[in-house]
């Protein structure tokens, strides 16, 4: 090998090795924050009616409706931008404070009109309230940005940690107290400031905001691009709380929105931290002149590897996982729970697409993608409100599968893969996902007889065993690859 060759090896070894570093510590952090947030949440619900978590679904729909315009993907063209000074860092700090004060302004002075659309008084006066999530949001997406371009992740699982315990704290203090949906309220407003102050101190950077935007318009081309994508996005996120708001009861909309929260704990709080550092690590390889391809089919893989037969057993064990963790007042919950899981395998393929695309400096697909989801989503669950919680799982069924076939066909072509070559690193998920639920289903009616929490335990390790013995037997090149990934990542993490 030459000289030139090998410092090439050696700068190629030295990426994978930042960015196996990066997941390790932004993935990890994740899933240590949200072992402590779930021990929290076992207790909390279990304080708390169904009616509490019903009311606070109607104010999220809300929020996440008018966080879209909220500039984070001013922050996020830091990412990609060849070269970054303080003047742009400061315009986008400017630009950011500007939004974000006006959406706090709009939510405060709106929430009355939110508040008669659901027939819910106490809805007004919590809008209010979390109108200062708005106020946290710059001095959290420009550090996370400055972060993440560096893949520097681990101040931010130190964050993440902090923002757990007192996030966790708070819940835990004002549920016991008797302040019954407050403690929903004021959790996440602790959360969102110890992740501004702690993340504003790990990018270590002290840079004043300016409001001269002169030369700034490729900041606010990208974000606009990206705002315009979250618009469509929240259509869709959200469109089956604000349709069945106005038809389901609060104790109805309180186990649909709690299942869909616990459907979603993969796909809303384990993937996006994945994409935050896939993004800035496919931006560098083609910075580098190198295909994403090839990268993007093995981060689908491994994430499939994990997200499909977790939720396959999800919904497998949704009887005695419901009975052992939120008691006998959410019983309702379970079938619904059981059919939003099936769907989240697709949800949990569309969301990893947008990284590569993002990373060309082509928003488009991303947006368009999302477009087809705010038409597909919304139709899908007017139909299916009509038959109640159920029918709204049905139509996650019918829709997940249709987005994602359409944001494959967005993807695939610009990024150089294959329909074949995805399929072919999606077999081996596939394959163990059948025979575990196979060998679930069998089991779990010799057991019906026991103990909930004891069935839970006996479905869950028979259904992983079974999962990891036919990896193992049929594909244990795939288990070796990506046991490897995980291996060094966490050699890296230790280093680090």
């Amino acid at each position: 090998m030459t000289v030139t060759g090998t410092a090439q090896a050696s700068a190629n070894s030295g990426f994978g090795d930042r960015v196996r570093a990066a997941v390790a510590w932004r993935w990890g952090s994740q899933a240590l924050a949200q072992v402590i947030t779930w021990a929290t949440t076992i207790v909390v619900v279990r304080l708390l009616a169904p009616a509490d978590y019903g009311l606070f679904a109607m104010t999220q729909a809300v929020l996440v409706a008018l966080n879209f315009l909220n500039g984070y993907g001013f922050a996020t063209s830091l990412i990609q931008a060849e070269e970054v000074t303080e003047r742009r860092i400061g315009q986008v700090y400017g630009m950011l404070i500007l939004a974000n004060g006006s959406l706090a302004a709009l939510q405060f002075f709106a929430a009355p009109l939110a508040a008669q659309h659901y027939g819910q008084a106490a809805v007004a006066d919590m809008l209010r309230v979390q109108a200062l999530v708005f106020l946290t949001t710059p001095f959290i997406a420009v550090p996370s940005a400055l972060l993440a371009r560096q893949l520097r992740f681990r101040g931010q699982a130190v964050v993440n940690l902090a923002c757990a315990f007192g996030g966790a704290a708070t819940a835990l203090v004002l549920a016991a107290l008797g302040y019954g949906v407050w403690a929903l309220v004021w959790a996440p407003i602790a959360v969102f400031g110890i992740r501004a102050v702690g993340l504003t101190i790990a990018a270590g950077q002290r840079i004043r905001p300016t409001f001269d935007f002169r030369g700034s318009r490729d900041i606010l081309t990208f974000g606009s691009a990206l705002m315009l994508s979250q618009l469509f996005w929240v259509v869709q996120s959200q469109s089956d709380i604000f349709i069945a708001g106005r038809s389901f009861t609060a104790h109805e909309l309180g186990l649909y929105s709690e299942s869909l929260f616990v459907a979603l704990i993969l796909t809303g709080r384990f993937l996006p931290p994945l994409n935050e550092v896939a993004f800035p690590a496919y931006a560098e390889l083609l910075k580098q002149g190198k295909p994403i391809g090839g990268a993007f089919v093995s981060g689908v893989q491994m994430i499939i590897l994990v997200t499909a037969p977790l939720y396959i057993g999800l919904s497998l064990t949704a009887g005695p996982l419901v009975e052992t963790v939120f008691g006998p007042k959410w019983l309702e919950m379970i079938p619904i729970l059981s059919g939003l899981a099936l769907a989240m395998p697709a949800m949990a393929l569309q969301i990893v697409c947008s990284p590569a695309t993002n990373a060309l400096g082509n928003p488009r697909p991303y947006l368009y993608s999302n477009m087809a989801g705010a038409v597909i989503m919304p139709a899908c669950f007017m139909v299916g409100v009509a038959a109640g919680a159920q029918g709204l799982v049905t139509s996650w069924q019918v829709a997940a599968p249709l987005l994602l076939a359409f944001t494959l066909a967005m993807t695939l072509p610009r990024i150089g893969v294959r329909l074949i070559d995805l399929a072919r690193a999606l077999l081996p998920a596939i394959v163990g996902c059948a025979l575990m639920a196979l060998a679930v289903i069998v089991l779990a009616r010799l057991i019906d007889p026991l103990p909930a929490f004891v069935r839970l335990a006996l479905l869950s390790a028979f259904g992983g065993t079974v999962y990891g013995v036919t990896l193992w037997l049929f594909w244990p090149e795939v288990v070796r690859r990506n046991w490897d990934m995980i291996a060094r990542s966490r050699t890296r993490q230790t280093e680090s």
